[in-house]
Formats: structure tokens, C-alpha cells, sequence
């Protein structure tokens, strides 16, 4: 499966403030035909070379940043947040970049920069490296991580580079711009397919002319390898020598792309560090891609997330134990995601069954399913139950769009299960009362909620099984 990610990785570029404000809106503005948003909270993250530092660290990674701030009040805010890693150069002659955007109804409504751009001084760029070869010294790899706001000038990539290559430490590149001779030397350069036709001045639609623009990359640039990164077509590999290697993309629901390239580049470089080929890399940052732009925000991919997404894929029914349920829900409460949790046997899934956890997604961000094994089912059920063994009936559920993860329980209830969760919202269908539902007494201790969903009627796993003898019989 996965490797251990614990490597160290220093990442050298462009660090900003992302601000996001959360809010409902159901009206336009008088003043203006723009919507009135109601603020309900806000949140503050690292943005940039920031991100790719916090994907890093959330995908088990020991990550280094290296970057500039200045002296002012953001630029407090933005060393607090990425705390231990920070390298900042904090600078009074440079102002610290602000990305502030307001969201409504799960919708980016606008977004504020506030940016003086330029390119860092030559003091600048001397403080700004001189503990990185202390630092490279404890690391695999570097990502140079350029989103053009001028702390990656060509004195600063030439000396972080060599730097790096002395250090024996592998360099990735997070392109930027048009000027690509100052990346000579790294391992890996990673542009998005609209950044490589701009950097070529050659089309980049189809798997021929990306492998073409990237040849002409090569040509003119003294770059190991080019790894075009194409949204919902996956990735390429084009060596200098040898094959074109391919990686498709993991099919999801986009809610926001922000920052999905940061979890990419962090992935690989990672996956990169603990020696797997480039062909494995490239898989795992696709599925990790996958994860983020299902989140809204700029948000990271963890180790669990990975690892989930990683047992799926390859076939498994992707059922979680109890330690890794516990793991990936906290982290994503931690992220301020509102976690829903639902159980049952789930023997035959019939179509009220689909409704209810399609129903149960509506009312939370992300939604687990909590399995009877099957010596409960036999328990709950009968000894002719289940129908359906525990891995085939995950299988199926972990299919579904609404459901987010699957485990499983032993006991006669999931008592014990949720008290180790502490999910968010507690769902149930409407044949039942909120008093009669287990856990909802000690949901409400944590300020959770027990919904109750309206069932289809008609449809339940024992009638179908019961026609089904009977169609037997006759």
C-alpha cells in the first residue's frame, strides 16, 4: 500500500495568507445587483508555498518553508498559523500577500487580493537561503514552489538548486511564468497543461500535443523530466529519455480546485523521497488530487484520506477499522467539516436505502456508514442473514456519491462506535423517535444532532428477501 511518508521535504517559494469567510446569502443588494452575504464565520490558513507545506505535513511529512512575509500584522497572522516549519523572512520592505474569499452557499462569491508584487532583493534572497543547506541536510527532496509573486528570482532557484543537488536531495518544481531556464537543474518540472502552452506557444488538448509541447520544453531547458498535470485527464510523464508515462485522473464531484496543484506537488515529492518509482508517485497524486477538490476551500489530503482512497482503488471494499473511522472523521472536523453518521445492515441495497443516504449527505459534509458485521446481522436477522457478506455489502455502499467512508460494528448497537467517533449529526429514518435512536442522548452532550430522514415506502432488504423465497417456491 502506501509507503511511510515520514521524510523531510523543504519547500522554498511564494507564502500568502488565505482568509476565508463563510456565509448564506438570499438576496441582492439594493446599493448594487451584487449578493448580500451573511457572514457566519472565518477561517485563516497558509496559502501558496504555505499549502504545499501544510499538505506535507497532513500527509505525515516533516515539512521546512522557506519564504517572505512582512513586517505587519498578516504577516504575524501567517508565521502563527504555519508555526514549527516557518522559515520567514520577514522583511519591512515587503508586504505580506492576503487572499481573502467569501463564500455563500458553498459558492466562491469574490475574491480580494492584496499584493504588491516584486522580485526579492539580493539581501532578501540571502537570508532567505542561508540555513538552506542546514535544512536540505535532514530532507529528501525541495519543491520550488513559484506562484510568480517574485521571491523565486533566477539568483534564488540557481542557488537553491545547486543547493539541493549537493545536498543530494531531490528538487520538484511548481512552475511559474514564462522564463523556465532559472529551473535548470531540478529533477522534476510540474506546469499544468494551459502554463505549458504558454511557456511552448504550442496547443496541449490532446496526450500528442502535450508530449510534443513538453519535448520542445526539454529542448530548450535543462530539466530531468516534465510531469504535465492536465485536471480531469490525470497526468503525464515525459522523460528526456525514455517512454511516456500516462496516470489518469480519480473521477469526483469538483466543489474547488483551490490549491489542488499544492497537494499534487506535495504528493509526489513525497512518494518521490521514500523511493517509489514515478509511474506509483504520479497514481497517489491523482488520487490525492481527487480528495482536495471535493473540499471546499484550500484544503490538504491526509495520510488516512490517502490511504482510503489508495484501498479503494485497488479493488478492496474499502472498509475502514476503527482507529483509521476515527482518524479521517477527526480530521475532517478538524478542517470544519460537519461529519454525519449512519448504520445499518444495508443486506440488499434497495432504492430506500439510496435515498436515505443521499438525504443524510444534504445535512452533513461528509458522511459515514457504520456496517453491522455479519454475526450481528445473523444475530439481528436471523441465521439466514446476511444475504450479503460484510466486504461485498461495504463494497457496495462505499460506491455510493453520498458516502464518504464505510466501517463496521460487532455489537448489537453502534453505541460504542459513536462514542469513539463523536460524529456531528446522527441520522435515522422517520420510522423511529429521536428518544428511541441509540446515541442520540450522548450526541447532544458534544452539541451534536440526531436527524430523522423520511423513509420510501414500501422498500425494505426482508420483504425483498421474502419474495424472493417465495418466486423460488413457485
Amino acid at each position: 500500500m502506501i509507503p511511510s511518508f515520514d521524510h523531510g521535504v523543504v519547500v522554498v517559494g511564494d507564502v500568502m495568507l488565505d482568509r476565508f469567510v463563510y456565509g448564506t446569502s438570499g438576496r441582492l443588494s439594493p446599493e448594487a445587483p451584487v449578493p448580500v452575504v451573511r457572514k457566519r464565520r472565518e477561517t485563516i490558513m497558509a496559502g501558496g508555498a504555505g499549502n504545499v507545506a501544510r499538505n506535507i505535513e497532513a500527509l505525515g511529512g516533516r515539512p521546512t518553508l522557506f519564504g517572505l512575509a512582512g513586517q505587519d500584522a498578516a504577516g504575524d497572522e501567517l508565521a502563527r498559523v504555519i508555526g514549527a516549519p516557518a522559515r520567514l523572512v520577514r522583511s519591512a520592505d515587503w508586504q505580506t500577500i492576503v487572499k481573502l474569499r467569501v463564500i455563500a452557499q458553498h459558492q466562491q462569491v469574490v475574491r480580494i487580493d492584496e499584493e504588491e508584487p516584486r522580485a526579492a532583493t539580493s539581501a532578501e534572497a540571502s537570508e532567505l537561503l542561508a540555513d538552506l543547506a542546514q535544512s536540505l541536510g535532514r530532507a529528501r527532496a525541495m519543491i520550488l514552489s513559484d506562484y510568480g509573486k517574485g521571491v523565486l528570482t533566477p539568483e534564488v532557484c540557481a542557488r537553491a538548486i545547486t543547493t539541493a543537488h549537493e545536498a543530494g536531495a531531490l528538487c520538484i518544481v511548481d512552475p511559474k511564468g514564462r522564463d523556465y531556464s532559472r529551473y535548470a537543474g531540478a529533477h522534476y518540472v510540474t506546469p499544468n497543461a494551459s502554463e505549458l502552452a504558454e511557456v511552448t506557444g504550442m496547443p496541449t488538448g490532446t496526450d500528442a500535443e502535450v508530449e510534443a509541447a513538453a519535448r520542445a520544453l526539454l529542448a530548450r531547458v535543462s530539466v530531468g523530466a516534465v510531469i504535465a498535470t492536465r485536471s480531469e485527464k490525470g497526468m503525464m510523464l515525459i522523460p528526456r529519455d525514455g517512454a511516456v508515462i500516462a496516470s489518469p485522473a480519480t473521477a469526483q464531484e469538483v466543489f474547488d480546485v483551490s490549491g489542488a496543484g499544492d497537494t499534487v506537488i506535495a504528493t509526489l515529492a513525497l512518494a518521490l523521497a521514500a523511493g517509489r518509482p514515478v509511474a506509483e508517485a504520479m497514481q497517489l497524486a491523482n488520487l490525492a488530487a481527487g480528495i482536495v477538490v471535493a473540499k471546499l476551500g484550500t484544503a490538504v489530503c491526509s495520510f488516512a484520506e490517502l490511504e482510503h482512497a489508495m484501498r479503494v482503488e485497488a479493488g478492496g471494499n474499502g472498509v475502514l477499522s476503527h482507529a483509521a473511522a476515527a482518524r479521517i472523521l477527526h480530521e475532517w472536523q478538524s478542517e470544519g467539516l460537519r461529519v454525519g453518521f449512519a448504520n445499518g445492515c444495508f443486506d440488499i441495497l434497495h432504492a430506500g436505502h439510496v435515498k436515505l443516504l443521499r438525504e443524510a449527505r444534504r445535512h452533513c459534509d461528509r458522511l459515514i456508514v457504520a456496517l453491522n458485521d455479519d454475526a450481528s446481522v445473523a444475530r439481528l436477522k436471523g441465521p439466514t442473514r446476511p444475504i450479503n457478506s460484510l466486504a461485498d455489502r461495504a463494497a457496495v455502499i462505499a460506491g455510493l456519491d453520498s458516502v464518504d467512508a464505510v466501517t463496521w460494528f460487532g455489537e448489537d448497537t453502534p453505541l460504542e462506535l459513536i462514542l469513539k467517533l463523536r460524529p456531528d449529526r446522527l441520522f435515522k429514518g422517520s420510522d423511529y423517535t429521536v428518544d428511541q435512536v441509540v446515541g442520540a442522548r450522548e450526541i447532544r452532550a458534544w452539541d451534536g444532532q440526531t436527524i430523522l430522514l423520511d423513509l420510501l415506502p414500501g422498500r425494505s432488504t426482508t420483504s425483498i428477501v421474502t419474495r424472493a423465497g417465495s418466486s423460488a417456491q413457485a
